[in-house]
């Protein structure tokens, strides 16, 4: 196979000391299998990784960059959602 054959996989790695996976790149491969192989290959060389996530790139969901208003902008007109909205009772003087 050569160098840019079959579908994109998205790499995820986990380091031995992490809690969680950081995305490292991506590598081209026909199967998971190979995408596996491939990742570990070149994200994992020296022993820094405990876990490897792989995805194709066709199933990943992203947000719209146009939506970002929508989707990240905090909900200021529900303040059921802050502590400020809720009395505290007359025994607690402070939180």
């Amino acid at each position: 196979m050569s160098f840019g054959e079959g579908p994109l996989w998205q790499v995820f790695v986990r380091p031995r000391r992490g809690v969680s996976h950081h995305h490292v790149g991506s590598v081209h491969a026909h199967d998971e299998e190979q995408a596996l192989q491939s990742a570990r290959d070149l994200f994992t060389r020296r022993g820094e990784g405990q876990s490897l996530w792989i995805v194709r790139s066709d199933h990943v969901v992203a947000s719209d960059p146009d939506d970002e208003g929508e989707l990240f902008d905090p909900a200021l007109d529900k303040e059921f959602r802050h502590a400020r909205a809720h009395p505290l009772p007359d025994d607690v003087d402070h939180m």
